[in-house]
């Protein structure tokens, strides 16, 4: 039964992955841009985190949340500035574009993920949310 289970759960995952990249490619963005912005946008407004709080949510290294927070300001789509209360510190802000941006994204990635779903009636879908989160428990803590 295990091999049964993990290997659908292997394959939906495959299926998701490419349905993420196609809404994000309709959007102009990569999944890891995604992953910067809406990291923002859930902080609710003003739509600002420090780069390690970004690291944390994010799981990348500093070099590389570097490079893509480089990226992102030269798109316009966040900006960095120096933290009013600590010189050292620096605070990522989320710019209207970056915010129009995400939650565009976010529409468009929802409406290819309902998709996957259609074929499981609502209850069913809200059974199968409960039963992943159980399995995510252990390795989540």
């Amino acid at each position: 039964m295990p091999l049964q289970v993990l290997s659908r759960i292997s394959r939906l995952a495959r299926h998701l992955d490419l349905a993420r990249k196609r809404a994000f490619a309709d959007q102009g963005i990569e999944a890891w841009e995604f992953d910067v912005l809406s990291a923002l946008r859930r902080s609710g407004e003003p739509y600002q985190l420090t780069p390690g709080e970004l690291l944390r949510q994010t799981l990348v290294a500093s070099g590389t949340m570097t490079n893509r927070l480089d990226r992102l300001a030269q798109r316009g789509l966040v900006t960095r500035q120096a933290s009013a209360t600590d010189r050292r510190a620096v605070i990522v802000t989320l710019t209207a574009a970056g915010r129009a941006l995400a939650d565009q994204a976010l529409g468009a990635l929802l409406e290819g993920e309902r998709a996957l779903l259609a074929a499981l009636p609502t209850p069913d879908q809200a059974k199968l949310a409960a039963y992943l989160k159980a399995l995510l428990v252990d390795f989540e803590s």
